[in-house]
């Protein structure tokens, strides 16, 4: 169980609350959305969930543990843009085993082209991009994913089987997922239950 308890959190004491004794609770293959308009705070939620960001009251735990603050996390983010998220001196390929190598079954299941591997990440699209920071997510530790408006960005098609290729991989290994969207036929598609979100 992914859980956060009692989270406040804001970003100085000049800016309002952004969550106030926010609880949340995520079990293994269990889909849930977090539905609300851009700026409302989402994705600082979920940043605060996979531990980038340190609430100022209240806790985060897997199985009431702490998340762990070196080496591999446990829970992953997918962020909207994975241009940020990827060292810009790195190759493709550096970026994707820095945790593990992942199988050749899931780069095809992605459509990640192993040419792609001495590449930059400027050298690629978005949604090339993209598919690396799912592949990177999918790492055999994690065990909850957070997508951060994942797809919101590319086209229908990448949409398609990037989220195919997730929920098949959730699915065989009971990931927990928390999906962050402002869309919300998307997450009636993809989720078990929706929660919708507002800063408080």
């Amino acid at each position: 169980m992914l859980r956060a308890e009692r989270i406040a959190f804001r970003y100085s004491p000049q800016r309002p609350w952004i969550l106030q004794d926010f609880n949340l609770s995520l079990s293994s293959a269990e889909r849930v959305g977090i539905y609300g308009p851009s700026g409302c705070g989402k994705t600082t939620l979920g940043r605060i969930l996979a531990g980038y960001l340190q609430p100022l009251s209240g806790k985060v735990t897997l199985d009431g543990n702490p998340l762990p603050k070196k080496g591999f996390c446990p829970v992953q983010m997918i962020f909207q843009h994975p241009e940020l998220t990827i060292n810009p001196r790195w190759t493709i390929g550096q970026a994707l085993c820095e945790a593990y190598r992942p199988p050749a079954s899931l780069l095809e299941a992605l459509s990640l082209d192993v040419h792609w591997f001495d590449r930059f990440p400027h050298e690629l699209s978005n949604g090339e991009l993209q598919r690396v920071a799912v592949a990177r997510a999918l790492a055999p530790q994690t065990r909850y994913l957070i997508a951060d408006e994942m797809t919101t960005m590319l086209d229908a098609n990448t949409q398609a089987q990037l989220w195919r290729v997730l929920l098949e991989v959730a699915t065989q290994r009971q990931l927990g997922i928390l999906v962050i969207s402002h869309d919300l036929p998307l997450l009636e598609r993809v989720c078990t239950r929706i929660i919708p979100f507002s800063s408080s």
